[in-house]
């Protein structure tokens, strides 16, 4: 008998499935140390501990995307080990902010099925949950990912998840005790509070990053991420391994960082779509756009929705005439921040 375990088929998923992930991951400032060095992420609020007690947090949190890495790492072998690709995301929320010395557990339930028109794959929605050691939840989040059939078996009956559009501003969850009151401004590194930005506004973040093999093979293997299409170069046609999403996903926020150093937290994910694959020696490029202001209830704290652009091209061009994503552009991501008024 095998012992081996050869990941989930398409078959093997259906609506109601609660699966609990394997390792639990205690997260260190080593997580970070990493991370910094792998995304070029400057916000103050990761990197300073003192600055972070002046916004009222006891600690400087780590970076919402290592929660996010973390408790997606923890999925991969249970639900895209045979991914064809990571479609999308939705409905996401940052429940509690994760600090060093914390504990991560990832459980999902399959929320939605639906086969392909080929009959060689189809597509599954997880929702995922993210657990401190506490049994706190810090992370929730819907993705959806093709995933390749074993073999002939009839498809199911097509189960399409109802999600929003967009996370309401009023749902956003402020950490306990945040506040911007004292905020600086100068340590932060730009000035611009929430009443800068204007709906609709395109924000050019000027710069630029190569991507390498290495440090793609670092990330996948830092976040525990064993997809065979990350990992094997005879996993895909062409040869060539796909840069993990949700690595470019980091390099575009950390480039977001010029014009947006103030963009603080993570709060929500909206939506998601890795438009077109990412390759080693590809140059990544990152323009934001402004979808939407609000404020809340946390002493001068507010909160700005964004769409997240990575391109190999030029800021502002998103789709051709027909609506389809442009072929140089790799994502395209809608979330909300907190950010001070």
């Amino acid at each position: 008998m095998t012992k081996t375990n050869p990941g989930r088929f398409f078959e093997d998923y259906a609506v109601g499935d609660v699966i609990t992930h394997a390792v639990p991951r205690t997260i260190s400032g080593g997580e970070r140390a990493m991370y910094h060095a792998l995304y070029p992420a400057r916000g103050a609020l990761y990197s300073s501990d003192e600055f972070a007690r002046a916004c009222g947090l006891p600690a400087s949190p780590v970076d919402d995307l290592i929660t996010f890495h973390t408790v997606f790492g923890k999925t991969v072998p249970d639900v895209s080990l045979n991914a064809v690709a990571n479609l999308g995301y939705a409905d996401g929320r940052w429940l509690a902010p994760v600090y060093p010395g914390d504990t991560l557990t990832s459980v999902s339930e399959v929320v939605g099925v639906k086969q392909n028109s080929n009959g060689k794959s189809g597509v599954v929605w997880v929702r995922t949950t993210g657990r401190n050691q506490h049994g706190q939840d810090v992370l929730s989040y819907v993705r959806w990912v093709m995933v390749r059939k074993r073999g002939d078996r009839a498809a199911p009956e097509a189960i399409i998840p109802d999600l929003p559009k967009a996370v309401d501003a009023a749902d956003l969850v402020v950490p306990a005790g945040l506040s911007f009151d004292n905020y600086d401004f100068a340590l932060a590194g730009e000035p611009h509070r929430l009443q800068d930005y204007t709906v609709g506004e395109i924000i050019d973040h000027v710069d630029g990053a190569t991507i390498e093999e290495a440090e793609h093979m670092l990330a996948t293997r830092l976040w525990q991420n064993t997809a065979k299409v990350h990992f094997d170069a005879t996993n895909r046609e062409d040869g060539k391994r796909l840069i993990y999403g949700g690595h470019v996903i980091s390099l575009a926020r950390a480039l977001s960082f010029n014009g947006l150093a103030n963009a603080q937290m993570i709060v929500a994910l909206n939506g998601g779509a890795h438009a077109n694959p990412c390759f080693a020696g590809d140059t990544v490029r990152a323009w934001s756009e402004v979808l939407e202001i609000a404020q809340t209830d946390a002493p001068g704290v507010g909160a700005i929705r964004l769409r997240l652009v990575a391109t190999k091209g030029e800021a502002g061009h998103l789709r051709d005439e027909n609506g389809k994503y442009l072929p140089e552009v790799l994502l395209d991501l809608d979330y909300w921040a907190l950010m001070p008024v």
